[in-house]
């Protein structure tokens, strides 16, 4: 109804409702866009209450309504179908209209017996007295539709359900409205596209559309089966071809297929349908060994466009049952969607196709890695992992074949689905298969293995990979490859502080040659991004993500582009750019429900900002109960900073027991790993928990192992992070007397944010959290952190018990401490130690969270590995 409230009609209806005047609104419309709709709404108006009101629908053999003077509100329906005495009667009331008659007729112009004039020929005589005024009604936008979906099915609606929805049902609303009522039946807590398709064609639509083929001449149906097997709008002379009609014939035919409504020109010159799941409805009909032939033509019609559009070729020649010709036209659409950065439309097609068990091996081996490639790329579903578990178990590939499929496979495991020890597993099977058969896969799958923030393997096992991978790459002649270590080098450089790390950013290949080199540039350049955002480099680290997010946009690879997104989140959270910001979290957390490595940040982000409102409940459900990743399977920087979180809310309750056992635990697994500026967000609470529970000399260990493993590093976020009031790092006595804390301080700088964060001392953001540095702290020559040993799979097993030992016992307390608040009540929110660093975030009144760089992390938003 908002459009009718802004129609410039309105007024004079209503004012001749009052008395004054006549008016006549003709209100057009195709099946399903909501004539009666707006007659129901004309009734309801203010004036109507005082008026004569009448719904008369044509063809129902109502009595005729009575033509008296006075106000009186005329509303006739279905005209399209009115009988001639019908239409005889209602000329001569709108030819002799009287003072206050307000007439609104609703139509179908696809129905018409003669176009453009409702009530037939010859056109009413409408006496000057009478106001004219024609209502178009027109298919909603996606954005209504999305609204409709909203209405509906509430959080599970997705947009790519949502596009979808719109695509299928041309916006109209009431194939909109049953499909909606199909779906809201699902029992999943997401509706995807998939969902939509399963929908099938509504009742009401499939008969509407089956009802008027049927009223067509039989020689005259094929050309609406020729429509419904395109199935997209075309030309006269396509369309007649794949009908196969000589052109005096197919003439005849499309004519009678428009004026039956069978057909419509849905743009100039090019006829189908105007609901594209209308020809899903007649194509069902089609008799098979016709529908075969009409495939055939369609086939071999569109290999005459410029470009060829393999896809759609592909999908013909599979419905005409010619097998060889449709994998040669699958491998060459799959190809081109790649090239164009299509990877979303590639990874459909190739699942499709390798889900037929009847596909050759030869063919599989070749298709199979092109969907590896892509789902890497782009956004993976579930069948793209069952497909490639099922392809790297086949004996009949080739070993390298296998190896490739191995690594692609590994990186969605671990980047993607979160499960890291499954994808740690692939990837260095693929390493053993790969070898030096495929020295440049085998160099992705080691670059994928030398990420850092998995809290598997070490720094300096990290670091072996990278350098056995630079060492393949070298060697080769593959740009690829040497992109892909150039991309891990620079992130891994800025993760750890090193002082070449921008030089390393800035020489990415963001203009590189090839598609794959850019798409490398634009993974380095949005972990680079979010490496700097954990060590505290904000306007740094908002720079080279604004970049990556642009790139990544710009060549199609959504899976950058789509975990980008979650570290702009954590971006605004430090930024103090918190207006709407939760509920862009819980948008993020359900558009990616099946893929919770990416929904991490979101999860962080949303549960400290219910930590800062005092709500202990919510930020608990959102920092470890929704969907997040156990810590074994956690990104470090998350792992820790979600135990920073926890260790706060166990010692405002007062739970040291609890605090302590998860400081020791998360202590240990950064210590493992040996990236001190990942203990930013941990450290200050980690050893007040200690120091609480009366251990005062492993609080003082603590103090000084972590600024000795910052020693030499860039690392703003945690540098300040070195004195314990009251005492300072080097005083620590053990329980402070009152339950003294640490006092989180600090300001930073960030274009249009609120400042909670000062620049730290290279002048590029990052702050202090603790009161002020210790003077003369600690140093260590050693930069980089703790020991390690990589490499070989052999040795990183034989170091592997401790980390494991430490991991499980990082689990036991998390799990120990979200029992221990669920149980527990928990204090007035203004129990909450207070911080200074920026004004109360909302009722109830508590201030910012007291670690300004955004301690707590709900899940484990993995590092993009080797491909975005």
């Amino acid at each position: 109804m908002a459009a009718v409230r802004r129609s410039p009609w309105l007024a004079p209806l209503r004012q001749a409702l009052r008395g004054s005047g006549s008016v006549l609104v003709l209100v057009e419309g195709s099946a399903g866009l909501g004539k009666s709709r707006v007659l129901h709404g004309l009734s309801g108006l203010p004036e109507a209450a005082e008026a004569r009101r009448t719904l008369w629908r044509c063809g129902a053999a109502q009595e005729r309504p009575e033509a008296a003077p006075g106000p009186a509100l005329l509303l006739v329906d279905d005209a399209h179908r009115a009988t001639p005495q019908e239409r005889e009667w209602l000329r001569g009331v709108l030819e002799r209209p009287w003072e206050g008659l307000a007439a609104a007729v609703a139509y179908r112009p696809e129905e018409l017996t003669t176009g453009g004039l409702p009530l037939g020929a010859p056109a009413v005589s409408y006496p000057p007295g009478l106001a004219v005024f024609r209502h178009r009604l027109r298919a909603w936008g996606v954005d209504r539709v999305r609204r409709a979906a909203s209405e509906v099915l509430g959080e599970r609606a997705t947009h790519e359900a949502v596009a979808r929805l719109y695509a299928s049902s041309g916006g109209v609303p009431q194939v909109v409205a049953d499909l909606l009522g199909t779906l809201r039946a699902g029992s999943g807590p997401r509706c995807t596209a998939a969902d939509v398709d399963a929908a099938g064609v509504p009742v009401r639509l499939a008969e509407l559309v089956l009802g008027r083929t049927e009223a067509l001449a039989a020689g005259d149906r094929t050309v609406v089966w020729a429509a419904a097997v395109l199935g997209e709008p075309a030309g006269r002379d396509e369309l007649l071809s794949v009908a196969g009609m000589d052109p005096e014939r197919g003439r005849a035919a499309l004519l009678a297929a428009l004026a039956g409504a069978a057909l419509s020109e849905v743009s100039r010159g090019r006829y189908g349908f105007a609901v594209p799941l209308a020809a899903t409805a007649v194509r069902e009909r089609v008799p098979g060994p016709v529908r075969e032939e009409l495939h055939g033509r369609a086939a071999r019609v569109l290999t005459r466009r410029r470009p060829v559009p393999w896809a759609e070729v592909a999908r013909h020649r599979g419905a005409a049952g010619r097998r060889k010709g449709w994998l040669k036209a699958v491998e060459k659409a799959a190809l081109a969607a790649v090239e164009e950065g299509r990877h979303q439309e590639a990874i459909g097609l190739l699942e499709r196709t390798l889900a037929v068990r009847e596909v050759p091996a030869r063919y599989r081996a070749r298709l199979a890695p092109l969907l590896a490639r892509s789902a890497v790329v782009g956004l993976r579903s579930d069948q793209t992992v069952e497909v490639l578990t099922q392809a790297v178990r086949d004996p009949g590939l080739p070993v390298d074949v296998r190896g490739q499929l191995r690594l692609d496979l590994g990186l969605m495991l671990a980047n993607q689905v979160g499960d890291l020890a499954a994808g740690m597993r692939e990837l260095e099977a693929a390493v053993d298969e790969l070898g030096e058969v495929r020295p440049v896969l085998t160099s992705r799958a080691m670059v994928a293995l030398a990420m850092p923030e998995w809290p598997t393997g070490t720094l300096a096992g990290h670091r072996e990979w990278l350098r056995r991978a630079a060492g393949l790459a070298r060697a080769g002649d593959s740009e690829v490859a040497r992109a892909a270590v150039a991309a891990n080098h620079a992130s891994l450089a800025v993760a750890c502080g090193d002082p070449q790390a921008r030089e390393l950013v800035a020489a990415l290949p963001v203009d590189g040659p090839r598609a794959g080199c850019r798409e490398h540039a634009a993974r380095g350049l949005c972990n680079a991004a979010d490496a700097a955002l954990w060590r505290g480099s904000y306007q740094w680290g908002e720079e080279l993500l604004s970049t990556g997010l642009d790139l990544s946009a710009r060549i199609g690879a959504s899976y950058t582009e789509q975990t980008a997104q979650g570290t702009r989140l954590l971006l605004d959270w430090w930024a103090g750019r918190w207006a709407g910001l939760g509920e862009r979290c819980e948008r993020f957390v359900a558009d990616t429900a099946d893929m919770p490595v990416v929904a991490a940040d979101a999860h962080l982000v949303r549960g400290m900002l219910a930590f800062t409102q005092g709500d202990w409940t919510q930020a608990v459900h959102w920092l470890t109960a929704l969907g997040a990743p156990a810590p074994e399977c956690t990104r470090m920087p998350l792992a820790a900073a979600t135990a920073g979180a926890l260790i706060r809310l166990a010692l405002v309750r007062d739970d040291l027991a609890t605090a302590a056992e998860q400081a020791r635990a998360a202590w240990t697994a950064v210590a493992d790993k040996g990236i001190w500026a990942w203990a930013a967000e941990l450290a200050p609470w980690a050893v007040e928990a200690v120091a609480r529970a009366g251990d005062a000399a492993a609080a003082r260990r603590m103090t000084t192992q972590f600024v000795q493993g910052l020693a030499g590093q860039d690392a703003p976020s945690a540098r300040g992070r070195r004195r314990l009031e009251p005492g300072g790092a080097g005083g620590v006595r053990g329980p402070p007397p009152g339950g003294g804390r640490f006092v989180p301080r600090g300001r930073g700088r960030i274009p249009g944010a609120v400042p909670p964060l000062r620049p730290g001392p290279d002048g590029r953001g990052g702050g202090t959290l603790f009161a002020r540095p210790r003077r003369g702290a600690l140093r260590c020559a050693r930069r980089g952190g703790g020991p390690g040993r990589g490499g070989r799979r052999r040795r990183g097993r034989r170091r592997a018990g401790p980390r494991r030992r430490g991991l499980a016992a990082l689990r036991r307390a998390v799990h120990g401490t979200r029992r221990g608040l669920r149980r527990r009540p928990g204090p007035h929110p203004a129990a909450l130690p207070p911080a200074p660093g920026g004004p109360p975030a909302g009722p109830p009144r508590v201030r910012r969270p007291a670690l300004p760089q955004g301690a707590g992390g709900g899940g484990a938003r993995g590092p993009r590995t080797d491909e975005p």
